[in-house]
């Protein structure tokens, strides 16, 4: 029976940004993407990885973010609508309204 071989530490995977799970990586790039515009839960949820945002922004808050939330009616993956859903936006870089 031939010895198993260890694999090559350098073609391990990488904790890479989004990967990062704790609530520090989440924060920091929560912030950043906030810095760029506005954002909603689901976008948070799916393309940041928080499972939480809204204990993400309440934290952020409290360490002196000036974070707002609207209110909106947002619909998910499967088509269902959801009132009530945030859109977090730094009081710097409010959302922009859309004419309909």
């Amino acid at each position: 029976m031939s010895p198993k071989k260890m694999a090559d530490q350098q073609a391990s995977q990488v904790n890479t940004h989004v990967e990062n799970t704790s609530g520090t990586a989440q924060r920091a790039r929560l912030l950043e993407r906030l810095q760029t515009g506005p954002i909603d839960t689901f976008t948070a949820i799916r393309e940041l990885n928080i499972v939480r945002p809204g204990a993400r922004i309440n934290e952020l808050r409290s360490l002196g973010h000036k974070i707002l939330t609207h209110r909106l009616t947002l619909t998910d993956d499967q088509g269902r609508k959801h009132r009530g859903m945030a859109l977090y936006y730094l009081s710097s870089n409010p959302p922009v309204e859309v004419a309909a």
